[in-house]
């Protein structure tokens, strides 16, 4: 009788808590998951970190995952995945339930070269894998580092194998694509309401690769983030002209990664799965496609990142 008056007041308190399991950090949003290729499933959802410092990162990192959140991704070019790793101990939330995305710089392919990175990689996120690591740059030897990676997918070092901006011409996708025994899983590239990158999303449906989008938001365009389009449809779902951009994203069956270190935009992004947009909304948005990208660096411009070092 006593176990059980003790067992009702437990219960009673977390009724109204008092007290808290993991600070309620380990509460999760709805956010959808993409089957990968390989079987695994991705969070569609996450938080960009791109141009975050360390510091910042790891705040913009606890703030997500208290809200939510469980997709980060971070790149060794980044400088801050270090912050990505003392968030995630942090947080108090199981490893297994946070999805980490990281990518190597062409400094760091080669077979040999990138397994020990990969190594350096797993001490600055302090963690024992990776769910997701890319290639960051179509340049360099990326079919040495891809044949690393691939025995890091054995050792159970890394789960999924993607690419990064190997949008760039047909070679550097097909020698990736045609030629490794393990199949990238995702595509990174650029891509939003003015630039939807359609014919990169037929050119990969054959391969069942995903698509994950950086400058999800236009890199921030004032046209895109005050387009009358997008601003009717906000007003009729009461949201934010950039929750609606999101909420596209999603729509379209595509991961998207919006960054942010203002607590109040990261709690404002994922604020997107109490609503959908209708046939009608959903074609409007698809008509704002003008293919037009904000990031132009051309592959020979690239390739001077292949002497570019990193520092750990």
């Amino acid at each position: 009788m006593e176990n059980m008056k003790n067992y009702l007041f437990v219960i009673a308190l977390l009724l109204f808590g008092n007290i808290s399991i993991a600070n309620a950090q380990n509460m999760k949003s709805n956010v959808p998951v993409l089957k990968l290729n390989n079987g695994i499933e991705m969070p569609q959802f996450g938080l960009g970190t791109f141009t975050a410092s360390k510091d910042a990162c790891k705040d913009a990192c606890l703030v997500a995952l208290k809200n939510g959140y469980r997709h980060i991704d971070t790149a060794h070019a980044y400088g801050n995945e270090s912050g990505v790793g003392e968030a995630l101990n942090e947080s108090g939330i199981p490893r297994e339930e946070i999805w980490i995305t990281s990518k190597l710089w062409p400094s760091e392919y080669g077979e040999g070269i990138t397994m020990e990175a990969i190594d350096k990689m797993l001490a600055r996120l302090q963690t024992t894998y990776i769910d997701l690591l890319y290639v960051h740059q179509p340049v360099g030897d990326f079919v040495g580092a891809w044949k690393d990676m691939e025995k890091a997918v054995v050792a159970g070092k890394v789960r999924a194998l993607g690419i990064s901006n190997f949008d760039a011409n047909d070679e550097v996708f097909h020698a990736i694509v045609d030629n490794m025994k393990i199949k990238p899983a995702v595509l990174q590239i650029e891509c939003h309401p003015y630039a939807q990158r359609n014919d990169i999303r037929e050119k990969v449906k054959p391969y069942g690769i995903a698509i994950e989008c950086w400058y999800p938001l236009g890199h921030g365009d004032k046209g895109l983030l005050s387009d009358p389009v997008i601003a009717k449809i906000a007003e009729a779902h009461n949201k934010s002209i950039v929750q609606i951009i999101l909420r596209w994203h999603i729509q379209e069956g595509l991961s998207v990664i919006p960054g942010a270190t203002n607590p109040d935009y990261i709690k404002q992004n994922i604020s997107i799965f109490d609503f959908a947009l209708s046939e009608d909304e959903m074609a409007a948005m698809r008509s704002l496609n003008k293919d037009k990208r904000f990031f132009n660096m051309t592959l020979e411009q690239k390739q001077g990142f292949v002497n570019f070092k990193m520092n750990d």
